[in-house]
């Protein structure tokens, strides 16, 4: 499997195992965790967020999720300057600038508040795998434990052994994943729900937006579609990006090929609910009003999902 991993995750990979074994820990970095109804997954579920993605789309609600490393989010209404010995804090604004070249970081080595904070916190595989035992009695209507993003398989040895650690307690599981992981089918076993987002079938448009290739991403689909007994696809639809009628064409094409029983679909509505989070990166939100795509656009895109034989499913 080693020999199958791209150079691209191995930037990711290496460094997170090299920390392992200093550490003597396998230990997940965690950007936001809590309780979700049956929107990612079935049942009432505890949904972590793991950091690191490696698609840059710029429509991405959790932008803070983005960098493997994460990154420090700023909040306005509590920032102090006296935390920062570099003066990169002036009022209410963070110059990141001086952020970039800052080593030691004593905004948030030194200090804790909650004007400059790490976007994320690191958890052992242990103490994941005991607090989800804890909370069991909550997981009610069939609900269990999911892993999203960010993209939950940039951290995929981690994550692996957390897969494993719920089936064997018999705790239901699921991922939310952009589906890019050559190693994503050997989670088949370890994962009860499978949720893959599909952006884009056209290999150009798809690197365009997010910067990367769909190529593993469409043949870890089929694969899905093929052996996992319960897939579900969903579309999240973007104004100017895929909603063209050549795009819900291949989006057709594709769902005919890999509809079954084991698989069903969902079309999304583009929101801009992340938009303040970019700013609080220090990023600029590039999305316009164009973005949004009209309700009778969805409901058409939908019918004809189901109009394939497909199972449409709304989440």
């Amino acid at each position: 499997m080693k020999k199958a991993l791209t150079s691209y995750w191995y930037q990711y990979m290496i460094p997170i195992r090299e920390r392992d074994r200093a550490r003597k820990v396998r230990a997940v970095k965690i950007f936001q965790k809590g309780f979700n109804y049956s929107q990612d997954g079935q049942g009432n579920r505890l949904v972590y967020h793991l950091q690191g993605c490696n698609m840059k789309c710029p429509w991405c609600s959790n932008p803070e999720g983005m960098p493997i490393d994460g990154v420090i989010l700023a909040d306005g209404e509590w920032l102090l300057e006296s935390i920062c010995p570099h003066h990169a804090v002036t009022g209410t604004q963070v110059d990141r600038s001086v952020c970039r070249t800052c080593e030691k970081r004593e905004c948030i080595t030194e200090h804790r508040t909650k004007g400059l904070y790490l976007s994320y916190e690191e958890m052992s595989a242990q103490e994941l795998l005991e607090e989800a035992k804890a909370d069991e009695m909550m997981f009610y209507d069939g609900g269990g434990v999911t892993f999203t993003g960010g993209e939950a398989t940039v951290q995929y040895e981690e994550l692996k052994e957390v897969l494993m650690g719920l089936k064997s307690c018999q705790i239901h599981t699921a991922i939310e994943t952009n589906g890019t992981h050559p190693g994503l089918p050997e989670l088949f076993p370890h994962i009860g729900q499978l949720i893959m987002d599909c952006k884009l079938c056209d290999p150009q448009e798809h690197r365009r937006w997010t910067g990367i290739s769909n190529e593993r991403i469409l043949r870890n689909i089929r694969e899905a579609a093929r052996c996992h007994p319960r897939l579900h696809v969903r579309v999240p639809l973007i104004g100017g990006v895929n909603d063209s009628a050549a795009a819900r064409e291949a989006f057709l094409d594709l769902f005919r090929e890999i509809k079954g029983e084991n698989v069903t679909f969902e079309v999304l509505a583009y929101h801009a609910f992340g938009e303040k989070k970019w700013s609080q990166c220090g990023r600029t939100y590039r999305m316009t009003d164009d973005a949004y795509v009209d309700e009778s656009v969805l409901k058409s895109f939908r019918e004809a999902i189901r109009q394939t034989g497909a199972r449409y499913e709304r989440t």
